[in-house]
Protein backbone atom coordinates (compact mmCIF):
# COMPACT_ATOMS: atom_id res chain seq x y z
CA UNK A 1 0.00 0.00 0.00
CA UNK A 2 1.16 3.11 -0.45
CA UNK A 3 1.08 6.24 1.32
CA UNK A 4 -1.13 9.37 0.70
CA UNK A 5 1.02 12.14 -0.48
CA UNK A 6 -0.98 14.63 1.35
CA UNK A 7 -0.61 12.42 4.14
CA UNK A 8 3.13 12.61 4.30
CA UNK A 9 2.94 16.46 3.71
CA UNK A 10 1.57 16.44 7.36
CA UNK A 11 4.68 14.37 8.59
CA UNK A 12 7.02 16.66 10.77
CA UNK A 13 9.10 13.32 12.94
CA UNK A 14 9.62 9.99 12.21
CA UNK A 15 10.29 7.63 15.11
CA UNK A 16 11.81 3.74 15.39
CA UNK A 17 9.70 1.63 17.51
CA UNK A 18 11.55 -1.94 18.56
CA UNK A 19 8.69 -5.11 18.48
CA UNK A 20 6.67 -5.02 21.13
CA UNK A 21 7.26 -0.91 22.00
CA UNK A 22 4.33 0.65 23.57
CA UNK A 23 3.66 3.65 21.14
CA UNK A 24 0.36 5.00 22.60
CA UNK A 25 -0.97 4.07 26.08
CA UNK A 26 -4.75 3.16 26.94
CA UNK A 27 -5.85 6.21 29.30
CA UNK A 28 -2.67 8.48 28.94
CA UNK A 29 -3.63 12.06 27.11
CA UNK A 30 -2.35 13.10 23.76
CA UNK A 31 -3.29 15.21 21.15
CA UNK A 32 -1.46 14.11 18.18
CA UNK A 33 -1.64 11.30 15.63
CA UNK A 34 0.58 9.01 13.62
CA UNK A 35 0.64 7.27 10.60
CA UNK A 36 2.60 4.27 10.00
CA UNK A 37 5.43 4.19 7.61
CA UNK A 38 6.87 0.81 7.73
CA UNK A 39 5.88 -2.18 9.41
CA UNK A 40 2.66 -3.14 11.69
CA UNK A 41 1.27 -1.74 15.05
CA UNK A 42 -1.87 -3.50 16.72
CA UNK A 43 -4.21 -1.89 18.36
CA UNK A 44 -4.78 -3.31 21.55
CA UNK A 45 -8.01 -2.29 24.48
CA UNK A 46 -8.75 -2.64 27.99
CA UNK A 47 -11.32 -5.66 28.89
CA UNK A 48 -13.43 -6.70 31.78
CA UNK A 49 -10.69 -10.06 31.53
CA UNK A 50 -7.50 -9.05 29.95
CA UNK A 51 -6.27 -7.09 26.60
CA UNK A 52 -8.31 -7.32 23.25
CA UNK A 53 -6.90 -6.70 20.02
CA UNK A 54 -9.02 -4.79 18.17
CA UNK A 55 -7.33 -4.29 14.97
CA UNK A 56 -3.60 -4.20 13.05
CA UNK A 57 -2.55 -1.40 11.28
CA UNK A 58 -0.11 -1.33 8.38
CA UNK A 59 1.37 1.26 5.95
CA UNK A 60 -0.90 4.15 5.42
CA UNK A 61 -2.89 3.20 8.44
CA UNK A 62 -3.62 6.76 10.58
CA UNK A 63 -3.99 6.24 14.21
CA UNK A 64 -4.15 8.61 17.14
CA UNK A 65 -6.67 10.55 15.75
CA UNK A 66 -9.73 10.23 18.08
CA UNK A 67 -7.82 11.98 21.13
CA UNK A 68 -6.28 14.71 19.12
CA UNK A 69 -9.63 15.44 17.38
CA UNK A 70 -10.78 15.84 21.25
CA UNK A 71 -7.57 18.20 21.47
CA UNK A 72 -6.03 16.65 24.22
CA UNK A 73 -9.20 16.74 26.43
CA UNK A 74 -9.93 13.35 26.31
CA UNK A 75 -7.70 10.27 27.35
CA UNK A 76 -6.26 7.86 25.01
CA UNK A 77 -9.18 5.12 23.98
CA UNK A 78 -6.77 2.03 23.32
CA UNK A 79 -3.09 0.56 23.55
CA UNK A 80 -1.10 0.96 20.08
CA UNK A 81 2.33 -1.36 19.89
CA UNK A 82 4.48 -1.86 17.21
CA UNK A 83 4.12 -5.55 15.75
CA UNK A 84 7.77 -5.90 14.71
CA UNK A 85 9.83 -2.91 14.26
CA UNK A 86 8.16 0.03 12.85
CA UNK A 87 8.66 3.70 11.57
CA UNK A 88 5.82 5.76 11.90
CA UNK A 89 5.57 9.95 10.90
CA UNK A 90 3.93 11.97 13.84
CA UNK A 91 1.55 14.08 12.33
CA UNK A 92 1.83 17.99 12.59
CA UNK A 93 -1.57 18.64 14.65
CA UNK A 94 -0.98 22.33 14.46
CA UNK A 95 -1.37 22.62 10.56
CA UNK A 96 -3.99 19.56 10.82
CA UNK A 97 -6.05 21.97 12.61
CA UNK A 98 -5.50 25.05 10.64
CA UNK A 99 -6.70 22.89 7.42
CA UNK A 100 -9.70 21.37 9.90
CA UNK A 101 -10.58 24.86 10.76
CA UNK A 102 -11.68 25.66 7.02
CA UNK A 103 -13.62 22.68 7.02
CA UNK A 104 -17.33 23.22 7.05
CA UNK A 105 -19.43 23.61 10.64
CA UNK A 106 -21.34 20.58 9.10
CA UNK A 107 -18.51 18.74 7.89
CA UNK A 108 -16.98 19.03 11.11
CA UNK A 109 -20.02 17.84 12.81
CA UNK A 110 -20.27 14.53 10.92
CA UNK A 111 -16.53 14.07 11.23
CA UNK A 112 -16.71 14.41 15.37
CA UNK A 113 -20.03 12.17 15.27
CA UNK A 114 -17.69 9.35 13.32
CA UNK A 115 -14.90 9.56 15.68
CA UNK A 116 -17.63 9.32 18.60
CA UNK A 117 -19.58 6.15 17.42
CA UNK A 118 -16.13 4.68 16.34
CA UNK A 119 -15.22 5.10 19.82
CA UNK A 120 -18.47 3.12 21.06
CA UNK A 121 -18.50 0.78 18.97
CA UNK A 122 -15.07 0.05 19.49
CA UNK A 123 -15.57 0.15 23.31
CA UNK A 124 -18.76 -2.45 23.12
CA UNK A 125 -17.16 -4.97 21.32
CA UNK A 126 -14.79 -5.00 23.59
CA UNK A 127 -16.83 -5.22 26.30
CA UNK A 128 -18.70 -8.17 24.77
CA UNK A 129 -15.34 -9.62 24.01
CA UNK A 130 -13.90 -9.32 27.20
CA UNK A 131 -16.41 -10.80 28.87
CA UNK A 132 -16.02 -13.79 26.73
CA UNK A 133 -12.75 -15.15 27.73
Amino acid sequence: MTIDPVVLGYVVEEEQYPDQAVIIEEGSKGDWAYVVLQGKVKVIKKAPKGFISVDTLEKGAIFGEMAMFHKGEALRTASVVADGPVQVGVLDRDRLFAAYANVSPRIKSLIETMIDRLEDTTNAITGLLGAQK
